[in-house]
């Protein structure tokens, strides 16, 4: 294993801050909630009751989910149930290129400043989503005439600006998102075309130098077990680390099909974690076939509470975020036809068996001081 970086906290560093982050807030939603958290430790009555949070903080992870600024402003039960279970926020848009700076130099903070204005309130981490990606880039942008050199400065000034932005507010970035295609080839994107792969690292430099105690994540999907692509991941994690550039964390998606997990997921996260980075389970959700039978339901939770322990036995998994808590702000529908009922709740706010069963696991699965 190749010594951490100097200019990069170690795994065993940032996750110590971590637990101590988490269990300071734990504190804080459990009084809300009317759980002490010695009986959440034990699963005792109040065990119970105490939302995921102060579950999963006694695990020595976060339990996140992913949020939309205009939802919370308008939908009291989603503010009220994300904070109350979650520790931790992922803006959904909010803090893609396209949102923060739709017309060259014109900038529009607003959204993504109200969503971590609600994570500080409610004690949540915030994981910043995203800085480099080929989609959701802004018009003025994708229509331009660029040379490389053009290109390099503009990514530069992007990065160099919205970190600088939220820099002290935001625990993780990912940095780079979905950089790799399914056989492990690169994507041949806007910057990696005209750029190389070398975009990647300096990416990673231009944030550290904007906020250097925010942790730096490669984030894609389809790399939860070990395959073609997520064999790239390793390898290039494994590069950037012997060339001491500033990478922290790899982000596995974890969008699956209900019954079609991988079944190495864990030993993928531990092969990671061994390069000397963190592993988060960054988006997770699980869609079944429409309309969803109890059944798909019983699988998908039996698939939740998988993925959750997997990520509780693993040391250096940091935490958990589903990509929406709600089947009615699912992506999901819209993306996959007759696919759906992805998440944690329904449509009208009621928890599912998932829900449930990402409860147990977090229950039964703690670690121990020593992780």
């Amino acid at each position: 294993m190749h010594r951490p970086p100097s200019s990069a906290p170690s795994r065993r560093a940032t996750s110590g801050r971590l637990r101590r982050t988490l269990l300071t807030a734990a504190v804080a939603v459990a009084a809300v909630a009317g759980a002490t958290l010695p009986a959440a430790a034990h699963g005792g009555t109040a065990g119970r009751n105490a939302p995921l949070r102060s579950l999963a903080a006694h695990d020595g992870i976060y339990v996140g989910s992913a949020l939309a600024a205009g939802t919370l402003a308008s939908d009291s039960t989603y503010s009220s149930i994300a904070a109350t279970q979650f520790d931790a926020v992922t803006p959904e848009n909010e803090m893609k290129w396209s949102s923060v700076e739709p017309t060259q130099g014109a900038f529009d903070w607003a959204p993504a400043d109200q969503i971590v204005s609600f994570a500080q309130d409610h004690h949540m981490l915030v994981r910043g989503h995203n800085l480099v990606w080929n989609s959701q880039l802004p018009t003025w942008l994708t229509s331009g005439s660029y040379s490389s050199a053009q290109l390099a400065a503009l990514l530069k000034k992007h990065i160099t600006d919205e970190v600088s932005h939220f820099k002290g507010k935001i625990y993780a970035w990912d940095v780079v998102n979905e950089p790799f295609n399914g056989d492990g080839s690169y994507v041949q994107d806007l910057w990696y075309n005209a750029l190389g792969p070398g975009y990647i690292a300096d990416a990673l430099r231009w944030a550290h130098q904007a906020d250097p105690k925010a942790v730096l994540y490669l984030n894609d999907y389809n790399i939860e077990g070990q395959n073609a692509k997520s064999d790239a991941m390793y390898a290039l994690v494994k590069q950037l680390r012997a060339e001491g550039v500033p990478i922290g964390g790899v982000g596995l998606e974890s969008h699956f099909i209900a019954g079609e997990l991988p079944t190495d997921i864990k030993a993928n996260m531990q092969r990671f974690t061994k390069l000397g980075v963190n592993v988060a389970v960054t988006e997770l959700d699980d869609r079944v076939e429409l309309p969803a039978t109890a059944a798909e339901l019983t699988q998908q939770a039996a698939d939740y509470g998988s993925v959750v322990t997997d990520c509780v036995q693993v040391r250096g998994c940091v935490g958990v975020t589903a990509w929406e808590f709600d089947d009615g702000h699912s992506w999901v529908p819209g993306v996959f036809a007759g696919q759906g009922a992805a998440n944690l709740y329904d449509a009208s706010y009621q928890a599912k068996p998932a829900y449930y069963a990402v409860r147990s696991a977090l229950a039964a699965g703690r670690r121990t001081s020593s992780h």
